[in-house]
């Protein structure tokens, strides 16, 4: 039987971790797209919360968490940590499987961990109204949750393509008081524009991310929040590897191994970073393994270079592993990983050569999904198959070896709510995506060279 280990809510981190504190190459500054200059604060003032822009931009180590944020953690943190002994037996392997499930939190995923912080600052400045995108409708659900528990107005801009797949994600935010919005919409200049060219149009987050941008530009008491990719977020995730630490010293074991799914960085810097550190400042033997879609490989087939976060080009140009953001991603089932490029930090962790990459195809990680389902009882979403997946390769590879391994991933939510998409597979409906060189070549040639 799989063996779960829980966490005291007394022991739970009070605490946040910043990696960039520890890092001997600090990632390289964003710049203001019209001057190329290093952003200030007062250049994010306009899009972001004040507390948000600071935790952005902050060389602490440690940030408290608030007491009303940890107040609300209760509601399902600590999550448990589980071995996976049923998956163990099924491949046959000498490796210890372990993952942390951030599929019991209220909305099903690991994102409330930052939606609640996020709302809950912007609340506190006074702001009336949020703006944000999704792509699978995880990060939409988490801000509708955290929106509705303090009193905030919302719109999400959910990815066309996730919309029409996902109708229940939708519904979940529409029950929270959301306004949800297909997008490429005809309610912005930027959907406009893209709808011009191409009124089919799937949409994408980078298109999502530039439609939510421009209405809180546009509004009064508005300000935008962000799922994934900035710093903020990273640093709010970290609760799920600060509590994965404790758990596995419970175990009696240490991580050879910490995999997650990778889209913009969120659930894979939350449960890697705090291992990371160990890393970098003890020199703890770890790998680290980010788990992207084949038809979405930014950090293995992209480039470094600075690249606007969003389609249009309304946001500040990020140092990053990019596809370039007109890249137009597969419509793949894992919408929350149909993202163009990384986060800043994991970027240059990943030029640092302290981050691996797996490119896993889409049906393989369905294969996974369908066997951890069989073997430990969950359905996993979409996203999270691509760790499951990778965990199971690493598990291969110690048998081949005759190597006992000890592997952490990251289960960063349930697909209960995704079984469309399972649908599609268990009826041979459901095909893998490849991208050509010259595919890559047409979005990424054309970034302007910064770095």
């Amino acid at each position: 039987m799989s063996k779960k280990i829980f966490l005291n809510e007394s022991d739970a981190p009070k605490q946040w971790y910043n990696i960039t504190a520890d890092m001997v190459n600090k990632p390289l500054p964003p710049l203001h797209p019209a001057t190329k200059k290093p952003l200030t604060p007062e250049d994010l003032e306009p899009i972001f919360a004040k507390e948000l822009i600071k935790q952005e931009m902050t060389s602490e180590r440690w940030i408290d968490i608030p007491d009303e944020v940890l107040e609300l953690y209760k509601i399902w943190r600590p999550t448990p940590l589980v071995r996976a002994t049923a998956l163990e037996k099924a491949l046959d392997t000498p490796a210890h499987i372990y993952f942390k499930n951030e599929g019991t939190s209220p909305i099903g995923s690991h994102k409330l961990n930052s939606a609640l912080p996020q709302a809950y600052y912007n609340k506190m400045q006074g702001i009336k109204r949020l703006t944000t995108e999704t792509g699978a409708g995880q990060w939409g659900a988490a801000l509708s949750f955290a929106s509705s528990v303090f009193g905030l107005d919302l719109n999400v801009y959910m990815v066309k393509v996730s919309y029409e797949q996902k109708p229940y994600r939708r519904m979940m935010m529409q029950t929270w008081g959301a306004n949800v919005i297909p997008s490429p919409s005809n309610l912005t200049d930027a959907g406009r524009s893209i709808l011009a060219k191409d009124p089919n149009n799937s949409g994408s987050l980078g298109i999502a991310i530039s439609e939510a941008v421009e209405m809180a530009l546009k509004g009064e008491q508005t300000r935008y929040t962000l799922g994934s990719v900035l710093n903020h977020v990273s640093l709010h995730q970290t609760i799920i590897g600060l509590e994965a630490e404790k758990q596995m010293e419970m175990a009696g074991e240490y991580p050879d191994i910490v995999i997650a799914c990778f889209g913009g960085g969120s659930n894979f810097a939350g449960v890697s970073f705090p291992f990371l550190r160990h890393k970098l400042v003890d020199g703890k033997e770890i790998r680290v393994i980010a788990a992207e879609p084949a038809s979405t490989p930014k950090l293995s087939r992209g480039k470094f270079e600075y690249d606007f976060g969003d389609t249009v080009g309304l946001t500040p140009l990020l140092p990053m592993y990019t596809l370039g953001h007109d890249f137009q991603p597969a419509d793949i089932h894992a919408g929350g990983l149909r993202y163009h490029g990384a986060g800043t930090i994991v970027s240059q962790l990943r030029k640092d050569g302290l981050v691996e990459v797996q490119d896993i195809p889409q049906l393989e990680t369905f294969e996974a999904g369908k066997l951890f389902a069989n073997t430990e009882g969950i359905i996993p979403a979409p996203e999270s198959t691509h760790a499951i997946a990778s965990a199971i390769r690493e598990a291969k590879k110690a048998k081949e070896e005759g190597v006992k391994k000890t592997i952490l991933f990251n289960l960063s939510g349930h697909g209960l709510i995704d079984m469309t998409a399972y649908d599609q597979f268990l009826n041979g409906k459901m095909q893998n995506y490849d991208l050509t060189d010259e595919e890559i070549a047409k979005t990424t040639d054309t970034l302007e060279k910064l770095v």
